[in-house]
């Protein structure tokens, strides 16, 4: 199955029955499917892709993991285990998902990183940098103050704390590359980023303050474009050429 249109419409078909069974309360066939379309997306660039990158290998691969790990304990725990057993099983997939999704963030940061020039970055986007810093300051705030009274242990609250801080440095990572390279390629993976964000901010709110079916279709759906947009940036070459025109507009020597 190397045809594109195929890949393409499977996580349509996907897509559209999470939202069918989602708004029917079918939750546990509509949490299935919703967790299924990333790995299939992964399997569509395994297959598909003539020119693979590592890091973004790495990345589509630990979130799937994690994606199929959490659907795969719901079920043992849902039909199986006992409540009190339930418990512990959900710890492990609590804590052995987020860390996949961590590091899934971690080697996408670093494919971004690798595109852009720090010294140039620290030299020509100073203001970019302090603003960037100050906002997801306070956005990395708001959301731990939104979670914490929900959260049982010290732990919790870290590793909450250490998700939310890869997922604003991923974003700023993006936009930074965006304005240092200002092409195609990098705008895909800026808006990948972006969307990303949003989907995990609607996570947060659906996990922590209202599990209204809206908020969880609106997570998989910015979820979804979100690898739409990393997807097609992967098959972008990067012309390997610096928006100097940014550059000399933001350094003091004109």
């Amino acid at each position: 199955m190397t045809n594109p249109k195929v890949w393409a419409s499977f996580v349509l078909i996907v897509y559209v029955l999470f939202i069918i069974f989602q708004i029917s309360n079918e939750f546990n066939i509509a949490f299935f499917l919703d967790s299924i379309l990333v790995p299939i997306i992964t399997m569509a660039y395994i297959i598909l892709a003539k020119r693979k990158n590592i890091y973004f290998l790495l990345f589509l691969i630990c979130y799937s993991v994690s994606d199929i790990l959490g659907v795969t304990m719901h079920y043992i725990l849902f039909y199986n285990v006992p409540f009190e057993e339930s418990l512990i099983f959900y710890e492990y997939d609590y804590y052995i998902g987020s860390f996949l999704y961590i590091l899934g963030y971690t080697f996408l940061l670093v494919k971004i990183s690798k595109t852009i020039n720090l010294k140039h970055v620290l030299k020509n986007f100073k203001i970019h940098l302090i603003v960037l810093t100050f906002l997801n300051i306070y956005l990395i705030y708001v959301l731990q103050f939104f979670v914490k009274s929900e959260l049982e242990f010290d732990y919790e609250y870290f590793t909450e704390f250490v998700y939310n801080v890869i997922i604003f440095v991923l974003l700023s990572a993006a936009l930074l590359a965006y304005f240092y390279r200002d092409s195609k390629k990098s705008l895909f993976l800026f808006l990948g980023a972006l969307l990303i964000v949003f989907s995990e901010v609607m996570d947060i709110a659906y996990n922590y303050i209202d599990q209204r079916v809206l908020i969880n279709v609106l997570a998989s759906t910015f979820c979804l474009l979100a690898f739409y947009f990393f997807y097609k940036q992967s098959s972008l070459r990067d012309n390997g050429e610096v928006n100097k025109s940014n550059l000399y507009a933001f350094s003091d020597e004109k």
